[in-house]
């Protein structure tokens, strides 16, 4: 090295490189430090921005500055080149030339890449800017040299007497090149023109729409992330500081504050590729198949059309894998290189260290040799750290696009599949495909270069384990090996724990699905208690699960931490056995090793479980993927009608509700095993078609059939202008999670006109006026601020708008009142629905009068078809009655309940999910840790941290005595470098997950066997400490954790059960439920983890500054300013990456929620032909929640990329501290060794350290959401001021005094000083408009609202002294909300067990249900979910006999009859009188005849008594409600 230096600057080979020459800087230190260094990194920085692309925006517009700066960057090439000149030629004595040509040579290509950079810069959008500052700084780095040469040479050409041309010429072009710099200057100080949103690239695409609105919002901030950035931005993620910034400053409130996606990534350009490559895979399928065919048609005649089941059997070889393979596969296996690349650089390191070390112990080698193992330590650390960082980026990038891909793949698939075929799942089980599947087989993604490179890290270890011991390493890897089952059956034991553990989970949740769905039905039955033993009862088989789960990985962690221990002792014994002499070298090297051995050990398995947990989930999306997709080519005709006037023809034909397939008997139906024959129907077009029938007879399932939901088998199924699709309104409606408006628009456009007429017709004008935000007012989940009368008008409304041919009505009139009714049937479908084909279902035979065909179903099949005046007598029993058997119904189920909310809550979903996100906002406050350690215990939390104390003590102290062990060897020179060829590996485990390091400084043989063996005993002993302190640290943690996972959800449970009627009103079950799943299951397993990581991270952290301080206090020089730069950006990165996983978080949900939403309402979408729609807006869901993903992956790179410089700066600071301590024959080896062991593996500690404890504030959010329902919602008040009597109210005596209610303080009257008495065993009827109060007297009665006036006497006693659990348990209610539990019939009827099942089948007989249950299997037959076995109808039914089991002497009917024909009806109003003759009975009317045999009529106006009197005397009195209400009815 000194040689070359010396012949280049031509001075003595001593001092080849002089500072100061004849009272002047050297001019070849001049031109080699301070010309030729910072031209080459001008060179370097200005190549990374040549690629920047082009901006069509910035064309045509005038940057004076910019061109100032490209043309002085081209004179300063330009000059160089002629400064070359003169050099060639006239050579001189004053310099060198070969320096002169190499100087003039880079200075020329550095400014040409600078003015390329420029110009390419130039034409990007970053022209709208001075551009980077960096060039700027990197620019003007060679000025001082430039100044440097000018005196120089004035001082030794100009001064000269003989004044030579040239020496004038060079002196000119140093003149020329300073004023050029100075232009430069000046350019980038002119002013460049702005712009508002400045975008980095492609800044056409921001005026583009990415795809048609649909009411989620647009970006505010519309840069796109990495696009056009030059590779030094890339590699540093300079292109990020503006987002850190902004999540410093909590700028970032919303996901449209985060960049937009780089093109690579977003939504739409993968689902295309993807799509594009399944269509090549699906093609080359079907020409298999077709080739198949064609031999097959040899022999066999054939129609020629590929049947439906030879198209399913195409798409099931269609497999997922090979089209993620073909989509992904070159890229992905391409990152490879770059996995191998880092790994092999990561070996690098420490053996460049040791050959420092080797050159440390010998004084005969060169400086020029440790400056050059330093300059490679350093070049080794900084590429390696730059590889494995844009590996772990490019892998996440690529984990996005599988992400996008599967997401878009399921979300399609479910969009298009068979209804038949769909039913074989259930909507929770789907949605699991979308989150945990999909997360599973994306974390493939990492798992697979781990496969194959843990064993290539193996076996390099192996072999530098055989270089270090020979064959005596085989000792060692032969009990590692055999601990390798131990740990697979202990990590088998822990995975078949978590399964039942998850099961048990499945279950809790269920329950707490169907808990919190009818938590009206429980209060008002009072069974909280009930339910909340059986959410207990799965909660402690889950915690047993998890008890097993967490002592195993204590298990786990213990045989990690004993095993380098065990076997190094096993390699020493064996080494030993074979004749060998031990020594220092040989115990730390090997020590090392085995450290390095044990971490590809360990984390196979779970690589290994990793995979498989993929190819399950895999398997189980593959089999979702290849059910057959809705056929309506194959299940509609597309031959004419036989009658050219109808437009929908049904001939011989069979439904069913399972799929068409040979394994269908599997797959038992939900509805039952209700098959559908129709012989022949025939619908003309613009016809009114009324379809009537008992409960359960087919009515739904034939509209099910004409849309295409059902697999069919038979002849012919006709529909007319198919491609328009459906106007369809449900049974049960489905309301989407958006505002009025949208969800009547659906998509379409906004006609003013139109719309107010669809509105009018649907009588939703009155409704709309009195919301908060008229038809924008949000309705939020599944329409819960809504009546259920205003749900079916809003849905009918919905399938007006559409303006198809064909309207699919499913008993659209059963849940409003009798003006209602007669409107929707005048105004609606007689009036703007009057030349369409309409198809009706109705209980409400009045109204089918008009029809021009009814039919009559029973079974299954059509029994009877004909006009009303044949049909409609065989449905009535008594047709006299019509005049007042209207169904003069007000609301349905949660209208009844929710009617008066509708104010309130209209705004409610919005305004909570604010107060949520504002309360989530900063760091996690000190209550929420304060919390957590109480949940754990005081005294245990203690424990825990003593124990990880004295566990981190005992292993600096382990390595304090290697240390002490080498610094007591006579020290003797070595100059052998050969000898210190194994050194190196002693350095590998400092790279090691452990951290437990060995240093290797003096490989001096030692042969007193007897310091060998009391060194190796002591060091035996405090291992054996270490051991037994990690054992104890590990249970103690596990403890800690199981008992504040069951703290912590108990008083959560406890709470909610208690908490009012109006938290659960106005807060989506999803967000509660949230609460016991996701959160839950951070609290029980995700923070444990984390949390563990953390506190051994701080430990050890800890001890790492006491090692490094007591053996190297030097690098506390370096570390001081680094500490600085580390909180910094520690700073920086927690806040930004906090905001950004919560934003996350917050982009999560709406993914999930309008997937389950359009499962939930997948046959009206299909119907009305809007899939391609809603597939729109969950690209869009999708997009913004991978740039909340995207960038927070990426600002977890910026930081590791910081922290790995950090990494650098130290280990460049060690090696430099090292050869100056060689140089001046400093320190002491053994310490020296081990602070240098120490301080090289403290980049991987703080990283860990900062990640861990980021990790471990998101995880502690969950703590914080459970904290807050656990001390902070409202509740009922439990005690009861008075002790009642055991028959308490023995007579039924009702009296309301003065009573005032409002829902909450800031909304008016719900009641406004109501008074009335209701007298022992009178039976009373209550009545009113929407809105006026009739359901609030039930919830005073049951106090599931408290008064704000008045009191309410039972039995002459304030009900408000009386405890609610007796309160309610004294009177019974039925509600109109047919809502059924999972499970049983008999847990249904009584989940308390209190009947006998002679009581049961005695109530079901006198509901007309016995037989039906009979036939289903009796008591003990199961319901499914949400008693979906049952019609709506049935379910009704249920719910009447589980009151009718009741002995209360108070009975409040919200007649729960809606959906029950009028025979059926009118048996049960017999029943009810006969069981309640000597009881107090209020009826919420909806059929006026139920209420006209009352005592007294209670009519109920604006919160208010209106009328109240005996029905005979208000239907005579002129002028009176009850008059005018009665003669609605019977129009």
């Amino acid at each position: 090295m000194e040689e070359i230096l010396a012949n280049l600057c031509e001075s003595s080979p001593i001092d080849p490189l002089p500072f100061w020459d004849h009272g002047n800087i050297g001019h070849c230190f001049n031109q080699l430090i301070l010309n030729i260094f910072p031209h080459a990194v001008l060179a370097v920085i200005s190549a990374c921005y040549i690629g920047t692309p082009r901006s069509s925006v910035s064309r045509n517009i005038h940057r004076p500055g910019w061109k100032c700066r490209i043309a002085a960057s081209f004179i300063l090439a330009g000059s160089s080149v002629l400064d070359l000149i003169p050099a060639a030629i006239w050579k001189q004595a004053l310099y060198p030339l070969y320096l002169e040509v190499l100087a003039s040579s880079i200075t020329t290509l550095a400014w040409l890449t600078h003015s390329l950079a420029l110009l390419a810069l130039y034409k990007s959008s970053r022209s709208f800017s001075r551009g980077p500052v960096t060039l700027l700084i990197f620019a003007f780095f060679p000025l001082p040299s430039l100044i440097i040469t000018l005196v120089w040479r004035c001082q030794t050409e100009i001064g000269v007497q003989h004044l030579q041309p040239v020496s004038v010429f060079r002196v000119s072009i140093l003149c020329l090149q300073l004023t050029t710099l100075i232009i430069y200057i000046i350019g980038y100080i002119i002013p460049v023109s702005s712009r508002q949103d400045f975008c980095c690239i492609n800044d056409s695409w921001q005026h583009e729409p990415l795809m048609i609105d649909s009411g989620i919002s647009t970006p505010m901030w519309q840069e796109v992330a990495e696009d056009g950035e030059s590779w030094l931005s890339r590699f540093s993620y300079a292109w990020m500081n503006p987002l850190m910034k902004r999540g410093y400053q909590w700028m970032l409130n919303h996901p449209q504050d985060i960049y937009q996606l780089p093109r690579r990534l977003q939504a739409v350009r993968i689902r295309e590729c993807f799509s594009s490559c399944w269509q090549k895979k699906a093609t080359f399928s079907q020409d298999v198949e077709e080739t198949a065919a064609s031999i097959n048609r040899l022999f066999v005649q054939s129609n020629g059309l590929p049947s439906p089941e030879c198209r399913h059997d195409i798409q099931k070889r269609v497999s997922l894998l090979s089209v993620l393979h073909a989509a992904f596969g070159l890229r992905y296996y391409s990152l490879g290189l770059l996995k191998l690349a880092g790994s092999l650089l990561g070996f690098s390191g420490p053996l460049l260290l040791n050959l420092l070390v080797s050159f440390m112990e010998s004084y005969q080698e060169p400086l020029s040799l440790g400056v050059l193992y330093a300059f490679g330590l350093f070049a080794g650390s900084f590429l390696g750290a730059i590889l494995r960082n844009q590996f772990s980026y490019e892998v996440n990038k690529m984990m996005l696009m599988v992400r996008t891909a599967v997401i878009s793949t399921i979300y399609q698939k479910a969009i298009r599949v068979s209804g038949s075929s769909l039913a074989s799942f259930t909507t929770g089980e789907i949605v699991n495909f979308m989150s945990t599947d999909t997360d599973r087989l994306v974390n493939f993604c990492l798992s697979f270069h781990e496969l194959w490179s843990l064993p290539f890290q193996f076996a390099i270890t192996l072999y530098l384990l055989y270089q270090q011991v020979g064959i005596a390493f085989l000792g060692g890897l032969a009990l590692a090996l055999l601990l390798v089952p131990v740990n697979k059956v202990v990590a088998n034991r822990i995975m078949e724990n978590n399964k039942e553990m998850l099961k048990h989970k499945d279950t809790r949740v269920k329950l707490m699905t169907e808990f919190l769905c009818g938590m009206r039905v429980i209060k008002f039955y009072t069974w909280e208690q009930h339910f909340g033993t059986r959410v207990y009862g799965c909660r402690a088989k889950e915690l047993k699960s998890l008890r097993a789960i967490k002592y195993l990985d204590a298990v786990c962690v213990y045989l990690w931490a004993a095993l380098p221990v065990v076997v190094s002792i096993v390699i020493f014994i064996t080494y030993v056995l074979l004749g060998h002499q031990l020594s220092a070298t040989k115990v730390f090297t090997a020590l090392a090793l085995v450290g390095m051995l044990i971490l590809p050990l360990n984390n196979f398995p779970w690589v290994l479980n990793g995979i498989l947990e993929a190819k399950v989930s895999l398997d189980r999306i593959q089999h979702f993927l290849v059910l057959t997709d809705q056929d309506l080519d194959t299940y509609y005709s597309r031959a004419g009608p036989s009658n050219p006037s109808s437009i929908l023809e049904m001939h011989h034909s069979t439904f069913s509700w399972s799929p068409a397939s040979k394994d269908s008997a599997e797959h038992h139906m939900s509805r039952g095993s209700l098959q559908l024959f129709i012989q022949d129907l025939m619908v003309i077009k613009g016809t009114l078609v009324g379809i009537v029938g008992k409960v359960g007879c087919g009515k739904s399932t034939l509209l099910a059939a004409i849309t295409g939901e059902l697999s069919r088998q038979g002849e012919l199924v006709y529909i007319g202008d198919l491609e328009k699709g459906f106007g369809l309104a449900t049974q049960e409606p489905w309301i989407q999670f958006t505002s009025i408006r949208e969800n009547i628009l659906f998509g379409k456009e906004y006609d003013a006109r139109f719309y107010q007429e669809v509105v009018e017709a649907c009588a939703l004008s009155d409704d709309l006026n009195i919301l908060p935000a008229g038809d924008q007012t949000e309705v939020g989940e599944n329409g819960v601020t809504l009546s259920g009368g205003q749900k079916a008008r809003i849905a009918l409304a919905r399938a007006v708008y559409q303006e198809k041919e064909i309207y699919l009505l499913d008993d659209p009139l059963a849940a409003v009142d009798a003006d209602v009714a007669n409107h929707l049937m005048q105004k609606c479908i007689l009036g703007i629905l009057r030349k369409k084909t309409r198809i009706l279902c109705t209980h409400r035979t009045e109204f089918l009068e008009n029809a021009d065909t009814v039919l009559l179903m029973d079974c299954g099949r059509i029994i009877r078809t004909g006009t009303p005046s044949e049909i409609l007598p065989l449905v009535e029993a008594a047709p006299k009655l019509r005049e007042k058997d209207k169904r003069n119904a007000d609301k349905s189920p949660t209208e009844y309940i929710q009617e008066e909310d509708v104010e309130a809550e209209g705004e409610q979903p919005s305004c909570l999910l604010k107060q949520e996100e504002e309360k989530k906002e900063g760091a996690v406050a000190f209550q929420v840790y304060r919390a957590y350690w109480l949940a754990v215990g005081s005294c245990l939390a203690l424990s825990i941290l003593l124990s990880l104390l004295l566990m981190q003590a005992s292993r600096n102290i382990s390595d304090w005595w290697l240390s002490n062990w080498i610094s007591s060897l006579p020290h003797v020179e070595n100059t052998s470098v050969r000898s210190l060829s194994s050194l190196p590996s002693s350095q590998l485990l400092l790279f090691s997950h452990e951290g437990l390091i060995s240093p290797v400084l003096a490989p001096i043989p030692s042969n007193d066997t007897l310091d060998v063996k009391f060194y190796l005993m002591v060091y035996g002993c405090i291992a054996g400490a270490n051991s037994v302190f990690t054992i104890l640290r590990a249970f103690l943690f596990a403890c800690g954790t199981i008992r504040a996972a069951t703290v912590i959800h108990d008083r959560l449970l406890r709470r909610v059960m208690k908490a009012t009627m109006t938290f659960f009103d106005t807060t989506p079950t999803g967000r509660i439920l949230n609460r016991f799943s996701s959160d839950l299951y951070c609290v029980d397993d995700s923070l444990p983890f984390i949390l563990n990581i953390f506190l051994a991270n701080v430990f050890g952290l800890l001890g790492m500054l006491v090692m490094i301080t007591y053996g190297l206090p030097w690098i506390g020089l370096v570390l001081l300013p680094l500490v600085a730069v580390y909180y910094s950006i520690q700073r920086y990165y927690r806040r930004t990456s906090r905001e950004l996983k919560r934003l996350y978080s917050l982009t999560l949900s709406p993914i999930y929620t309008h997937f389950s939403e359009t499962l939930t309402g997948l046959s009206t979408i299909r119907a009305t032909r809007t899939t391609g729609r809603f597939e729109t807006e969950n690209q869009l869901r999708l997009e913004l929640n991978q740039r909340c993903r995207f960038a927070s992956n990426t600002a977890m790179q910026w930081l590791d990329i910081r922290l790995q410089m950090i990494g650098v700066a130290v280990v460049t600071a060690i090696a430099v501290i090292a050869i100056i301590q060689h140089q001046r024959k400093l320190g002491n080896p053994g310490l020296v060794g081990l602070a240098l062991s120490y301080a090289l593996s403290v980049t991987n500690l703080l990283s860990g350290l900062i990640t861990s404890f980021t990790q471990t504030e998101t995880m502690m959010v969950s703590v914080e959401r459970t904290e807050e329902y656990a001390t902070e919602i409202p509740i009922e008040p439990q005690e009861g001021l008075l002790q009642v009597a055991p028959d308490w109210p023995s007579q039924g005596h009702i009296e309301f005094q003065q009573v005032v209610l409002a829902y909450r303080p800031e909304l008016p009257n719900a009641l406004d000083g109501v008074s009335f008495t209701i007298y022992p065993g009178e039976k009373v009827g209550i009545v009113g408009r929407t809105g006026s109060g009739k359901s609030t007297l039930f919830l005073a009665l049951f106090r599931m609202v408290e008064l704000k006036g008045g009191r309410i006497l039972l039995d002459n006693i304030n009900h408000h002294v009386v405890s609610l659990k007796k309160l309610r348990s004294r009177m019974a209610i039925i509600p109109q909300d047919p809502f059924l539990f999972s499970g049983t019939i008999r847990e249904n009827l009584d989940p308390q067990g209190q009947h006998t099942d002679t009581d049961l089948y005695q109530v079901l007989e006198q509901c007309y249900l016995r037989e039906v249950i009979t036939e289903m299997g009796g008591l003990d037959c199961e319901l499914g979910e949400k008693g979906k076995s049952l019609s709506v109808g049935q379910r009704q039914l249920v719910c009447l006999a589980r009151a009718l089991l009741t002995q209360a002497k108070v009975l409040c009917i919200d007649e729960a009859t809606a959906s029950v024909d009028h025979n059926t009806d009118k048996l049960l109003q017999q029943t009810i009188r006969q069981r309640f003759a000597d009881k107090t009975v209020l009826t919420i009317a909806h059929r006026l005849n139920t209420i006209l045999d009352s005592d007294r009529v209670l009519v109920m106006h604006a919160g208010k008594v209106a009328e109240f009197d005996s029905p005979a005397v208000l239907s005579k009195k002129q002028d009176s409600m009850f008059q005018h209400l009665l003669h609605s009815g019977q129009q």
